[in-house]
Parts: structure tokens; sequence; C-alpha cells
């Protein structure tokens, strides 16, 4: 064999970070080392799995190298029933068998058997394949024998012969010319005896050596991070994990020139590197992929199929229309046909309008949101409600030929049981093995990586706390953040090595996958076995599994999927609509609802919003009476301005000064007026950054893409920072500098930080005016459904049921007698007044077993008494009965049965005790009920039912609302104390608006909601509520820090401060906090920290 010089060292066997928590590196970081060091092509083998692949292929691609593909696959050796290794916490038998992709065939056996191993075990650890599993699916892939973990070390425990026999067994699995005898050098002592031993069994087996690395990590300083990872995956610190830390740095990616040395006794396991890499021909470009064939009548294709379906859908939607809008609509439908049918993606859009049939059939409220609501076939199919031609939305947005991606259609569905019903249809129509959910990669980012870090430095539990809250609203980005005066503030000494170590691990950790999680809604679905493309594992759900990849990768491969997402609100939606037909007799269609109802838009102006979707937040109702929507498109703005993108980019203020008259619109630069003309020249949607960085930097649609999912998915600070500098680039080179080119880049940055699509918005818009609607004009229905769909929204239920009783609405408490398990309508005698009654399930710790069965026997008939209940309910436990009697719900069975007593002792002329049955009485006949039971004491007279006890006062009553059920349809807290408020001079949330801007003064009230918005500079918004309204107040950072306790925990506040009126805008800013002795009930706030 000629010199080792004449060949090129290709790495062949490396781990990325989606070996999780062994790898150390990322895959674009590996790939970025590879290109560096010259090498024409690298192996990715990570643990179980192809998770990494998507990211490393593409990243090869963008450097000219070919990634080769491949996993290391658990193997148990030995038997079926392997015993653990106590030293190093893995099976006996159990090895790690390096597998390298040759072929598609090849791929798609490697991917079937990472799903059967997967799928087999469950959710439970320990996957592993057996000789049957790699018999069956063997074709196609490389062997290699591995290094310290591998299948020959494992044997070579029980002696050379047992290392034989196992590389033996292996090249009958997979062929004699598709074994190689894995050398590895780290300057291990042993490491050498196995490779002496190796390279024995390679020349007796006439079987090719190959040289690797064993690559955990892209540079040596990354060693580090190795460490702490096998500290954490066993569970250690690193001051404990003693011996199964790595010995040396020597596990990192190595020049071809470093490995040649290394190997200079051994040339051919160099030369065979590159010899293996020119038999590696898959790459991910062949992935075979295919979207289902939707199956159409005989006669029919797809097109025509989706032509007829369009065109009854058309008939439908416009058919009132203008002529003009009419013909627009017409138009724009024929070029969407024709550019799905030269894109093949028919199939695509039949098994969306599918899913949309499927829930019309089961009565399943749907709607698709995102950029689908481009479309106006998706509107003609009903897949959407937005009407894209009457607001000149963007086609192209959704589809297009340049984009050279698949189109994105999400659906919202109800939260719950009806989406699972969506998500198990598909399912069925598509296999267990055609279908899966896309998985969520779980990154650490700043509160995880500070507690993961902290744990593999030891670090005790209060540290780590501290720690954690310090960190909880901050990103890694620079090591010399403002962070170091919190956590100074902490108590932590940022100069001693122990924490600047930390600083550097928790820098090097950021971004890197943790572990995988289940995407909230995307499916993806295949023509055949969706197993051929990628591998699938169990979901942590029951009956649902996902593939490896997430939705970027998915959407990387030309994978298509569809989002299912569940929505509370459109839950309450569908449940508002069902009690609206069955109590007032009408048909509410969320499509034609009036489109300009004054109701509404008043409503929204006064920002009296609780309640509804998308703009009940405290920053929603701080903007609504300053924007004053007027029409729909105002509230799409609405829901798009409140977001960490427009807020950070300055766009808010602006823009609400424009639409007030009180600004000029004004351009960045005049390139942009047509794109931004709709906005006042402030742009606010994710459509308008992207065509603001085509315009001025001369971005392609492919970057623009990429820019798109930087602002979607903020995977890393460095790919906003490499995005920046290709923006700043090209304005320079059209003449954009200065000023300008900062107001632009500080735009388009800013919506990294989330930010609204217009159509997104607009899909949010509806539901937002569907949800204001409902409670404008059925206010009983409405906050029935909000109750029973908790929980949800900003705002706990105690908050709900105060505001609908400020609106007029009667509430009912839970009675056993009337409440369903669920909150219900009722009608007041005589009267068309709704009222709601509360549900069991209401009742704090009532399981829902034992409610339904209390429901289900009072149908048959009434309860005589609380004897007579537990008797017939015997679900109902001790505690139960207890809790329903504080809180009031037994006393009209009580009551029934003190009718009982009275009669008998009217009869037997007995004098009659005074007073009415009470919450106590109830309490005392509940203990009665639970210890007297037996067919004798049947028959004993009843006696007096009342109970000696005292009633319960109004602070009593209140507590045991409070304790029981979380909230009180009773008087408000604040209501009973209104004289020592005044007193104190606090002032009613009611009065406020006519009090002078300005002027000190006092408020009080339950804390009802708690924010620190990340943009918001350390600043705290708080809600008061007392019995008049909701008072919003500010806390300026330093009065935060100097009352943390207080703010944070206390119940109910008296704030004192600057009352600050801006277009009916009110709220106070804080100058002091106090404490306020109102009630021991145990109220409860929503805290957005």
């Amino acid at each position: 064999m000629a010199t080792s010089n004449r060949f090129v060292y290709i790495e062949l066997h490396s781990r990325s970070a989606f070996s999780f928590l062994e790898g150390a590196s990322a895959p674009e970081s590996l790939m970025e080392a590879c290109s560096r060091l010259g090498m024409p092509a690298m192996g990715l083998l990570d643990r179980d799995g192809v998770y990494g692949s998507p990211r490393f292929h593409l990243a090869a691609q963008k450097a000219g190298i070919k990634a080769h593909i491949g996993a290391e696959v658990t193997w148990n050796s030995f038997s079926p029933h392997p015993v653990l290794n106590e030293a190093d916490g893995r099976l006996r038998g159990e090895s790690r068998l390096p597998l390298l992709v040759t072929s598609r065939a090849g791929y798609q056996n490697l991917c079937r058997l990472i799903t059967r191993m997967k799928l087999r075990v469950g959710r439970k650890e320990g996957a592993c394949a057996d000789r049957l599993d790699l018999a069956e699916h063997a074709g196609g892939l490389i062997c290699l024998t591995g290094g310290e973990e591998g299948p020959l070390a494992a044997a070579l425990q029980q002696g050379p012969q047992a290392a034989l026999e196992i590389v033996q067994r292996l090249a009958e699995l997979f062929g004699q010319k598709n074994v190689y005898v894995e050398l590895q050098r780290h300057a291990h002592r042993e490491e050498e005896s196995r490779n002496r031993v190796a390279v024995q069994i390679a020349r007796q087996l006439n079987l090719p050596l190959l040289a690797t690395n064993g690559v955990n990590y892209a540079i040596p300083r990354a060693r580090e991070l190795a460490d702490a990872f096998t500290a954490l995956r066993h569970h250690r610190t690193l001051a404990t994990a003693g011996r199964l830390l790595a010995r040396n740095s020597e596990r990192h990616l190595k020049s071809p020139a470093e490995m040649q040395a290394l190997f200079s006794d051994f040339p051919e396991a160099i030369a065979n590197t590159q010899e293996l890499s020119e038999r590696l021909e898959f790459t991910l470009n062949d992935l075979g992929y295919e979207f289902p064939r939707y199956p159409v009548p005989e006669g029919e294709t797809m097109m025509s199929f989706l032509r007829e379906r369009t065109r009854e859908g058309f008939q439908s939607r416009y058919g009132r229309a203008t002529p003009d809008l009419k013909a627009r609509a017409r138009r724009q439908i024929e070029r969407e046909l024709a550019l799905m049918e030269k894109l093949h993606l028919e199939g695509y859009f039949l098994i969306v309008w599918d899913l949309i049939r499927f829930c019309c059939q089961e009565n399943i409220l749907v709607q698709g949101r995102g950029s689908a609501a481009n479309s106006a076939v998706c509107y003609s199919l009903g897949i959407t409600a937005v009407d894209p031609i009457a607001m000149e939305l963007l086609f192209e947005r959704f589809l297009s030929e340049e984009r050279g991606e698949w189109p994105d259609i999400d659906l919202d569905l109800p939260s719950g049981d009806e989406r699972e019903r969506v998500i198990q249809y598909l399912y069925q129509r598509y296999g267990q093995r055609g279908a899966a959910m896309t998985a969520n990669v779980i990154t650490y980012r700043n509160r995880m990586a500070a507690r993961e870090m902290g744990k593999a430095l030891g670090f005790d539990a209060d540290t780590l706390k501290r720690i954690s809250s310090a960190v909880a609203t901050w990103e890694f980005r620079d090591e010399h953040d403002a962070l170091d005066r919190r956590l100074c503030d902490a108590g932590l000494d940022l100069k001693h090595p122990r924490i600047r170590k930390y600083f550097e691990l928790c820098l090097a950790v950021q971004d890197l996958p943790r572990h995988l999680g289940q995407h909230s809604g995307g499916m993806v679905i295949c023509q055949g076995r969706l197993d051929s493309v990628v591998p699938l594992e169990p979901a942590s759900m029951p009956n649902r599994v996902v593939v490896q990849w997430d939705k970027e990768d998915c959407a990387d491969l030309g994978i298509i999927k569809v989002d299912l997402l569940g929505l509370g609100m459109m839950a309450v939606l569908k449940d508002s609509i069902e009690l609206i037909r069955h109590h007032n007799k009408e048909e509410v269609d969320l499509a034609h609802l009036p489109p300009d109802d004054p109701a509404v838009y008043s409503t929204l102006q006064k920002a009296d919003t609780v309640g509804m979707f998308q703009v009940e937040s405290r920053a929603q109702m701080s903007c609504l009476p300053r924007l004053r929507p007027q029409r729909f498109y105002d509230i799409v703005v609405q829901v798009a301005i409140i977001r960490p993108g427009p807020i950070v980019g300055n766009m808010v203020n602006p823009f609400l000064k424009r639409r007030q008259g009180r600004e000029a619109v004004t351009y960045p630069h005049p390139s942009l007026e047509n794109v931004l003309s709709r906005t006042l020249g402030v742009p606010l949607f994710q459509e308008q950054l992207l065509r603001m960085a085509m315009i001025t930097a001369n971005f392609t649609g492919g970057e623009a893409e990429e820019l798109r999912r930087a602002m979607g998915f903020k995977r890393s600070e460095a790919r906003m920072k490499t995005i920046e500098e290709k923006l700043r680039a090209g304005m320079t080179q059209n003449g954009i500098r200065g000023e300008t080119q900062e107001q632009i880049i500080q735009s388009i940055t800013s919506f990294a930080l989330y930010g609204f699509p217009e159509s997104h918005a607009a899909s949010f818009a509806l539901i937002a005016y569907a949800s204001a609607y409902l409670k404008c004009h059925y206010l009983a229905a409405f906050t029935a459904a909000l109750l029973n769909n908790q929980p949800m929204g900003f705002y706990s239920p105690a908050t709900i049921v105060k505001d609908a009783q400020r609106h007029g609405l009667k509430m009912l408490p839970i009675d056993v007698t009337r409440s369903d398990w669920k909150c219900t309508l009722e009608h007041a005698a005589l009267s068309t007044q709704q009222s709601v009654r509360l549900g069991l399930n209401y009742a704090r710790g009532l399981r829902e077993p034992a409610g339904q069965a209390l429901v289900r026997e009072r149908s048959l008939q009434p309860f005589a008494s609380i004897h007579d209940l537990a008797c017939r309910v015997p679900e109902l436990r001790r505690a139960e009965l207890t809790t329903l009697a504080e809180i009031g719900a037994l006393n009209s069975v009580a009551g029934g049965q003190w009718s009982v007593v009275r009669s008998k002792l009217t009869a037997n002329h007995q004098p009659l005790t005074t007073g009415s049955f009470h919450r106590r009485d109830a309490l005392w006949q509940v203990e009665r009920a639970v210890r007297w039971s037996g067919p004798l004491l049947d028959e004993l007279p009843e006696s007096d039912a009342h109970s000696p006890l005292q009633i319960m006062n109004q602070e009593e009553r209140l507590v045991a609302d409070f304790n029981g059920t979380g909230l009180t349809i009773g008087p408000h807290p604040m209501q009973y104390r209104r004289a020592e408020m005044k007193k104190l001079g606090i002032y009613r949330a009611s009065d406020l608006a006519q009090i002078p801007n300005g002027r000190r003064l006092r408020v009080g009230g339950c804390v009802i909601a708690r924010q620190r918005p990340g943009t918001a500079k350390g600043m705290m918004f708080m809600s008061l509520e007392d019995e008049t309204g909701i008072a919003n107040a500010i806390i300026a950072p330093d009065l935060l820090q100097k009352n943390r306790v207080l703010l944070i925990s206390e119940r109910f506040l008296m704030i004192e401060g600057i009352l600050q009126n801006q277009d009916n805008v009110i709220h106070i800013k804080a100058e002091k906090v106090a404490s306020l002795s109102v009630t021991q009930a145990e109220t409860a706030s929503h805290d957005f920290h």
C-alpha cells in the first residue's frame, strides 16, 4: 500500500450535541471545523437517532462538503436479558454499534431500525436493537466495530475470543465487505491493547481497518462542557464524577495531518477513510419523501377535484360580492391554482380540505391561520376565514416558486378532546407509521443553562434558586452584560474562579439541544411509511408518536407539515354557540357576524376587554383607548402591535401618534413608501420587514426566508448577528448609511424578539372580534363557556366572575341540587334574564368521577337529605362532602331535610327551633351522615337537624369561598372594607377617570395580575381589583427592588403615586407601597415574570 501522504483523512465517526448529554458541539460547529481543516466529507453518528442530521446536511451544503449520515445504535450483542454494569451504568452486552448509510435503501433501513427500537420500549429508557432487528435492516449499511463503547470493546471484556466472535457475527449480519474494524487513539494505555486485538481480528477475518477519532466536540476547549454533560448524565457533580470524566481533550475533530501522524503505523486505516467515504453515496438530498396522494373519484385527477371544490367554495364565499371583488378573486384563484399544479401541491390542499370537512362533519370548530390566510384558494376551500382579496394580503408570503419551500397551514382547534379527535383521525387515515407529530428541540437558554451548569458545579439548592431567578429574563449574549450587578445582589462573587468557570460553561451551552419535546401541533404525513424518511419515537402523550426532527428541519428537507393547534378561545366560542343555541334558540354563525357592530367597537375603545381573545392583557388595554378601533383592520393592527418586536423596535408610540394626527407620516427611506404606507410609515408586520430587507439590502427570496425564520424562532444570537452583517453590507452598497441605516436595522432585528405576520394577525383578529361580539351580546353564555375552559387568558376565574357581575350578570353558587359538573345557564322565573350557575368542578378537591356520579344520581331522584346524598353517592369522600358543606353547596339539600323535620315535629306537637339552615348546619349533618350508618340506625326518629354551631360571619364565608372555590360570587372583599379604605384616603378604581392628571393619590385592592415583560426594562406592571373595577400601577425597578417581597407575595396592596391619564389610559406611577389588611381569604393572581 502507498504511503499515507497520498491519502486524505475523512472523519467518519463523530457525535454532536444531539447525542444528548454526550456530544458537546452543534452539528454546524462540527461542519465549520471540518471545513476549516480542509476535509472534503464528514460523518455524523448520533446516539440512537438522526436528530442533528438535517442541520449537519445544510451546513455541509453551504460549505461544499459531503455530509455522511449514520447513527450509533444501541445493540444487545449477547443475551435477551442483559445484566446492569454498575461501573458505567450500562447493561453488560449492551454496546454502541456505529452504522453508516450507503444508499437510500440503507437510510430507510436505519430509520426503520431506530423506530422499531424506540416504539418497542415506549417512553421508558433502554431502547435496544437485537440480532434479529439487525438481520432485517442490515441492507445498505456499513458497520464499524466502534471505540470504547463499541461491540468489540464490550466483547473484549470476556476475552479475545469473544471479541473475535462478535466481529464474525457482525460480518455475517452485514456482509464481509460492509464491516470495518475501527481504531481510535486518545492516549489511553488500554486503548492500545484493544487496538492490537482489533488489528489481529481484522487480519484473521480479512476485514479492512478504519481510523477514526470518535469525535465528541469540535475543538479541544469544548472538553470542559463535555465533562459537565458527563456529570449531569450520571447525576454527579464535576467534583465527584471521578473516572467517569475524560482523561484528556483528545476527542476533538483533528486535522488530516494529525490523524496521519497518529496512525503512521497503519496507513491503510487512513486510506480506508477515503475509500469508505466514496462508497457512502447517500445524502439527505435523496430523502425520497412524497406527500400522500388524496383518493379521488374515478375519472377525476387530484387537480380537477381540487378545482371543483374551489369552484364550489368560490360560489359560497364570493357569491354576494361586488363585481369588482368577484373578478379580482377569480383571477387570483386561477393564478394560485396554476402555481399549485406546477408545484404538484394539489394533494396537500385536498388533505387539508379533508381535515376541514371532517371537523365540519363532527361539529368541531376550526379556522386556519398563518400565511395560509393570504390564499384565496384556502379561503374558498373553507380552510381560512380571512378574505385575502378584500384585505389585499400578499399571496407570495404563503407560496411562491422562488421561495423553494412548502406551504405552511396552521389550523386552530378547540383545545382538549376535540383537537385530539382530529389528530387521531389523521393517525387512523394514514396509519401509525404514516403520520407523526413534529418534535420540538428544547435548547439550553438563560434559566435552564444557569440551573444545569450550576448542578454540574455542585451549587447548593439555595444558590441554584437565586441564580435562576437572577437570569430569568437575561440571555447569555455578552459576558459583560449588566447581569453582573444582579448576580452580585444574589450573593455571588464574580471574581471567584469557580464562578467565572460557571459563566464560561453557561456561555458554551447556550442554544445547544437539551432534549426532544413534542411540538404543540405540527403533524407530518407521508405517502407510504413515514419511518422510511425519519425515525419515529413515542411522544409523552399516549397514542402519539413524534419524528426526530423539528418543524424547521422538516421544512428544510421538503417535508410538509400541518399544524393542528389547540386554542382555548376556540373551545370558548364553540361552547358559547352551543349554549346560545340551547338557551336562546338562536344560531350564531361566526363566519357571518356583522363586521361593524357598534357595541363591539365601543367596548374595545373603552378597553373593557377582560376575557376577550388577544386584547385583554394590560398592554393591550393601555393601547386600545389610544388606537380607538373603528373597523376590522384596526383590530388586526391592535393584535399585532403589542408584541416584543414592535415594542423593542420603538414602533408603537410613533404609530399611535400618527394615527391620532399628532405626528407626520414619514418613511425611513423613500423606497419603502409602498411597503409602509398602509401602516403610516411604521413597520408592524413581518411581511413588511422582509420586503424592507429585499428593497434596501438586496436580500434574495432565500435570504428573506432565512430572516423570517430567525424572527420566528430565534435559534441563536449568532444567527441574528450574521443576518445583521448582511443587512448592513447590502444597505451600504445601496448608499443607505448613517442614521437611516440604523433605523432600518433596529426595525428589522427587533422582530427577532417576535412579531406577527399580517395574515396571522388577521386570523387572530377574527377570533378577537368574535369573542368581543359574544361578550357584548351573549354575556351569560360567554361567561359560562369562559369559566368552563379555564385555565386560559390573563385572568383568574375570580376576576372573570367579578367582571361579569359588574356587567350585570347574576352569578349563582354551587348547589348540589342544581349544579352540573360544569357551569350552566339558568333562567329566572317569569323573566328572560339568564344567570350562570357555578359548576361542581369549581369545588376544589372534588374529583370529576364523584361529581359526575352525583349529577347522575340526582337525575334519577332528588336528594332527601345529606345522609341520603352520602348513601346514594358512595364515590363522595368525607373531605369532598366537607368542602361542599363549607362553600354552601349543601344548604339546599339540608333545607329539604329541615322541611321533613318540621313536618314531623309539628305533627307530634313538638316545639320548633328558630333560624334558617346555614353552612355549619350542613357541616354538622355531614359529620352525622358519615358516622351513622346501618339498618337499625335508619329506624331512629329524626332529631333536630340544626347544629349547635354558630352561623359563619362574612369573613368566614369569604375565607371558605376562596379556600373551597378560588372565588366568591358574594360582595368583593374590598366592599366589606370600603369605609376603612375611605379613612385611609384610598380611591375606588371607578373614581380615577374623574381625577385630574398628575394628582398624587392612593389606590388599593386585590392583586389580580403582575407582569414583568422582558421589554419593560425591569419595570413591573400591576393590576389591583376592587368592587368597582381594575386600577393599574407601574412599579419602577428601584421601588421593586426595595419592596420585592411585599410586591410579589402580598395579596392586597395599597399603592400611592401620581395619576397619569393619557388619552383615557389611566395608571398610577407608584412611589410608595404597603400591604392592606382586608381578608384572610386565599385570593390568587396571574403572574407573568
